[in-house]
């Protein structure tokens, strides 16, 4: 999985009282990789956005054919950055990236665990009442990595997998189970995910919710 762009943003008023920091300029150069993410990036609402499960957002590049179709007229689907990714990358998207998967990040190892939940501000980022629900409906929401050691990066790095302790739990199966409707056919696999150690304790909420435990 090839790193094509590295992206920060401080907070800034996004609509009337609400303030987000989805946008995000690109990096040059080497960047640190901290506990909580790449120096120099921020969050607006720490209490559904940042922390270590949510350390580094990465958006798959392969999705943007598709918005850019939908929506030909939108100029920040000409660049990285249109959805408030940390990383750009190629190579790999949601339905290849699994739980607990590890790569290296330049000198760092990140950890994935779990998809990004899309919420309003989508809709109002790229002006389309039904942004957040597209997202939902065809799984293109990115994926939130932990870090496992600090270290430092720079765009066109190669990310290496070294570890896949779930390969049967992609993030889009997670996804699909959690946040798009699939728990109603599944409560067996809802369970699962609500014991995995390695999946994000808001998404380990969420499936013990649905179950009913």
């Amino acid at each position: 999985m090839s790193i094509t762009a590295l992206l920060t943003g401080q907070p800034a008023l996004f609509r009337e009282q609400h303030y987000s920091a989805i946008g995000k300029i690109p990096r040059s150069g080497p960047v640190r990789i901290g506990w909580s993410g790449f120096e120099g990036d921020a969050v607006a609402d720490p209490v559904h956005h940042g922390g270590w499960d949510k350390a580094i957002h990465l958006y798959p590049q392969e999705h943007y054919p598709f918005w850019r179709n939908l929506m030909p007229t939108q100029a920040a689907l000409f660049a990285p950055g249109a959805f408030g990714e940390n990383l750009a990358s190629v190579g790999m998207t949601e339905a290849e990236l699994c739980i607990g998967d590890r790569f290296t990040m330049g000198s760092a190892i990140v950890e994935v665990s779990h998809g990004r939940q899309p919420c309003w501000k989508l809709n109002h980022r790229f002006d389309t009442p039904g942004m957040m629900a597209t997202v939902i409906s065809t799984g293109r929401a990115g994926v939130y990595f932990r870090v496992i050691r600090e270290g430092e990066v720079e765009a066109g790095t190669e990310m290496e997998l070294i570890d896949r302790p779930q390969p049967e739990w992609s993030v889009e199966r997670a996804f699909n189970l959690l946040v798009a409707g699939g728990h109603r056919q599944d409560r067996e696999a809802v369970l699962a995910l609500a014991r995995m150690t390695l999946l994000a304790e808001a998404w380990r909420h969420r499936a013990r919710k649905l179950a009913g435990v």
